[in-house]
Parts: structure tokens; sequence; C-alpha cells
């Protein structure tokens, strides 16, 4: 049907990926066709064209995974990737119904792939059907009624703890889950984000799932990830502030991907207000010369590492390596997290933002 000269036709959808979750959209969608300039972030409509032997689910909005058949219907949103294990695209500058693009990631993010990692398959190939439109068609945007952006942190937030990375698979998410846990388990109001990366929910569902009070991360500012953000602190303080409002007592920040890399991960420590807010910085490494690398990439930034932790330290040797040749406190998720969160629990206590309860303050002293 036409409606305002615009030609939008009703589309069926079979899955809808978790990057459009922010939007509450239901399986049947307008949808408009027509070539038009697009946007990251943009609700697009896609039909599955290709399988994947290594990359072949999409996950929903509730976070459960499914998977994806050839001839699906399939609901995200457009966005960039640049992932050093994984796939690397970006969104087209137009697009429109026909078009062939790809999923770029598990949470529904779509563009055009340029290359992925040896280990990977192919992409899985979509073809564009249209752009998911509101009753005045305007294309939905996962920036719709997003959190707004902001210049300074809330007054009196909780202490930061920030887990940082030499790459993805390091070991950050299982650092950043495990203090979340022990620190809940101690009494504490823990609240927890994901600040960088690529859109999926999987991370933040883990972190709920270990204890966190309030979850969020820069989906939740309308970004399919992080890719081309020059200036990721005010992304950054909208989630803490977001997060402030659960009274928390502690906020632990797992920065997705690598200190070094495409998603604007260092921007974070460029920021003094930042900066002065995090109580610990814990840094996760596969090996000794990524340990190395991250400690030393900090130093010449002025900040200390708190901890060494990833799976570097997954055994003792990696764990005694690191104190003994490079002098910096380790500790390991997997084989004793309570340790891990000792390192730490002296600085987030006596940080001068801290605004733990009296009762949070003496079980983190027992």
């Amino acid at each position: 049907m036409k409606e305002n000269g615009v030609m939008v036709t009703v589309v069926e959808a079979d899955k809808v990926g978790s990057v459009a979750s922010g939007l509450r959209l239901g399986r049947t969608l307008a949808v408009v066709g027509g070539r038009r300039a697009v946007r990251r972030g943009d609700a697009v409509v896609v039909r599955a064209l290709t399988d994947s032997a290594t990359y072949n689910q999409l996950e929903l909005p509730t976070g459960r995974l499914a998977k994806i058949n050839p001839g699906d219907v399939l609901v995200g949103a457009l966005g960039s990737r640049r992932a050093l294990k994984g796939f690397v695209g970006d969104v087209p500058a137009e697009a429109g119904a026909g078009d062939r693009l790809h999923l770029l990631n598990m949470g529904g993010v779509i563009g055009y792939c340029k290359g992925h990692h040896s280990s990977l398959s192919d992409a899985i190939e979509v073809e564009v059907l249209g752009f998911v439109v509101d009753e005045g068609q305007k294309v939905r945007n996962i920036a719709d009624g997003a959190l707004a952006l902001r210049d300074t942190l809330p007054e009196g937030c909780a202490p930061l703890v920030i887990v940082a990375g030499a790459c993805m698979n390091s070991g950050k998410t299982f650092a950043a889950t495990e203090i979340v846990r022990q620190a809940t388990r101690r009494g504490m109001r823990v609240a927890a984000a994901k600040l960088s990366g690529v859109a999926a929910l999987r991370d933040t569902l883990n972190m709920a799932d270990h204890g966190a009070v309030a979850t969020a991360s820069f989906l939740d500012c309308g970004l399919p990830s992080t890719v081309g953000v020059g200036d990721l602190a005010p992304v950054a303080k909208a989630i803490i502030a977001r997060l402030d409002e659960s009274s928390p007592d502690l906020v632990v920040i797992e920065l997705g991907d690598g200190i070094l890399g495409g998603y604007s991960v260092e921007s974070v420590f460029d920021d003094a207000e930042l900066r002065a807010a995090t109580a610990a910085v814990v840094f996760c490494a596969s090996d000794y010369v990524g340990a190395w690398g991250g400690i030393e990439l900090f130093r010449r930034r002025g900040i200390e590492v708190d901890v060494v932790a990833g799976s570097v330290t997954d055994s003792q040797m990696g764990e005694d390596y690191i104190v003994n040749e490079l002098g910096a406190p380790a500790g390991n998720a997997k084989r004793d997290g309570a340790r891990l969160f000792e390192l730490i629990k002296n600085k987030v206590s006596s940080s001068q933002f801290s605004v733990f309860s009296e009762e949070a303050a003496a079980a983190a002293c027992d």
C-alpha cells in the first residue's frame, strides 16, 4: 500500500535480533523498501540467503539463541564491527530492497562484511527486504528513546572497577562476572555494564545472573557497536548515571575488545573524571607479552594496573610469572575468585567515591 506517496508493505518476521530489543518490535512490521541513505542503528528486515557452519545463531531479545535457517526473515540493525577474531564490516552509505549484506554478529548487527578470522566460515549473506517504519513512515532506529549522553558523572556515584583486556577472548567477562559475584556475596549492591564492543545481551545477562542488581550497555545509548565512536566518555557517563539510579555500592564495567583496536576503548582512559572515579583497574591478557604490553600502555597514561587476570593466570605458573617478573598483582577468576576480589577490595572500600553502606563496608572487611 502507499501512504503519503511512500510504498509501505507488511512483513512477518521469523526472528528479531537482540540489537533491536529496545524498540520492542513485534513480528508484524511495516516496512519500506526504497533505496535511501541509511544510518547506523536503522532497523532493517532481511532474508537469510546462506547458512554458516560456525556462526548460525541469532540472539533474541529474551537472550535465547535461535538457529538461523536459509529463508528466515530476520530483524536487525545496521552497524559496524571490528573483531580481531571475528567479522569485520561496515554500514553502507545507502541501501534498499534487494541489496546483499551480511550478519556481522549474533545480536543481529547487519552490514557489509569485508573479512573475517580464518577460524570462521563466511558470514551469513542476507537480502534486504526493507526498513522498519513507524506510523509516520519514519525509519525506526535503535537510538529512538535511548539514554541521553552526559558530560558529567552523577554526584557521589559509586566507585568503578574497570575490567579491560589485551584483546577479545582474553577472559574479561569471566573476571568481571566473578568480581560481581564475589562483591555480591559480601553484601554489596553491585551494578555492571558492558561499555564497548558490538551489541549483544549475553554479557549483561551473565552479569545479572551473577548478582548484578542493574545492568546496562552501549546498546542502551542506541549504539549497535562502538566502532567510529570517537569518545566513549559521554556514553560511559550516561550508562553510569543510569546504573546509579539503583543505588549501587560498586559499579563493575567491562570494556569489550582490547585497549588497542577498533572500538574506541582507549578514549575511556582519556577522561579525567572517569579516571578519578575508578577505584581499580583489572587487566586481562592471554599471555606474558600481552600482560607486559597492557601494564606498559597503562603506565604511559599514568595509570597503574591493580590486578592482572585473564587466561594468562589460568595456571599457577602464569600467575607467579606476572607477580615475580612483571611486578604486578595477579589473580585468577576461575581458580580463586575470592582471592581476585581480595586484591581489589581495599582499593574499592577506600575510594573517595565510595558510597558503601556501613553493613556492606563491614562485610567487605571480613
